[in-house]
């Protein structure tokens, strides 16, 4: 029942669209190839999930440029250290930080095996939409905005890849550990608010990030061998006293 309340919790964000911790130690997941391992074509069009981004001269992206230079002023040295790791971090180590040692890939081959996979989705549906939308990165348009990396491509904004993977990876991982959702949705949140306090993305980019992640893991738990990879690796966190 909690596993549910957490899923369809998460499930909400499609409606309100538009509205840190160290890295642990364990094995990095291996590059995965760039195509869906679980969904047929058409299962998930992010031209149809997403609405259009604003355009650079809208109030709206102007607003969220203002914001990127607020939160640009008022961020300590050390939440900028935080930020700077986050943006290094792009798979389940960084969401599953707040739960220690005990949490460990290298000690859960089926959980590995699970969040590889899942992150090689991630990926493959947020260059779909990048690739569709094209949005600017605000700070091609914002010379002034002080990024923590400028090395990003310059229309790959929509959405935000470090969105949609945390939201991806924070949805599967709080549907294993129900004991430790809010921790983990909580700790979620503040690792997607780093890709603002690096001044790399607009808001509008991290809610895409949240919507399109829903979608998607919603349509991988409709898949037999997505739901077997899950269940291997609650079978395995179970047996380590992880999970119920």
């Amino acid at each position: 029942m909690r596993r549910a309340l957490v899923l369809a919790s998460l499930a909400g964000a499609i409606a309100a669209a538009g509205s840190s911790a160290p890295a642990q130690e364990a094995a990095k997941p291996a590059k995965a190839p760039a195509a869906s391992k679980f969904l047929a074509s058409g299962d998930l069009e992010p031209a149809l999930i997403l609405p259009p981004p604003p355009k650079d001269d809208d109030p709206a992206a102007v607003e969220g440029r203002a914001e990127l230079h607020r939160i640009a002023a008022a961020r300590t040295p050390e939440r900028l250290a935080q930020a700077k790791q986050d943006d290094e971090i792009e798979d389940i180590r960084a969401i599953a930080a707040p739960l220690g040692p005990a949490f460990s890939l290298e000690r859960y081959p089926a959980t590995a095996k699970l969040f590889a996979d899942l992150r090689n989705e991630d990926s493959v549906a947020a260059k779909q939409a990048k690739a569709y939308f094209k949005r600017e990165r605000p700070f091609f348009f914002d010379k002034a905005l002080d990024v923590c990396d400028d090395g990003h491509d310059k229309q790959n904004s929509y959405p935000s890849g470090h969105a949609t993977m945390a939201w991806s990876a924070s949805a599967v991982l709080a549907d294993l550990m129900p004991g430790n959702a809010q921790v983990i949705l909580a700790h979620t949140t503040d690792y997607v608010e780093s890709r603002l306090v690096c001044g790399v993305h607009y808001r509008s980019d991290l809610e895409a990030g949240h919507v399109l992640a829903t979608a998607l893991v919603a349509k991988l738990m409709s898949k037999p061998q997505f739901q077997a990879e899950v269940a291997a690796a609650r079978a395995e966190l179970t047996a380590a006293h992880l999970a119920p």
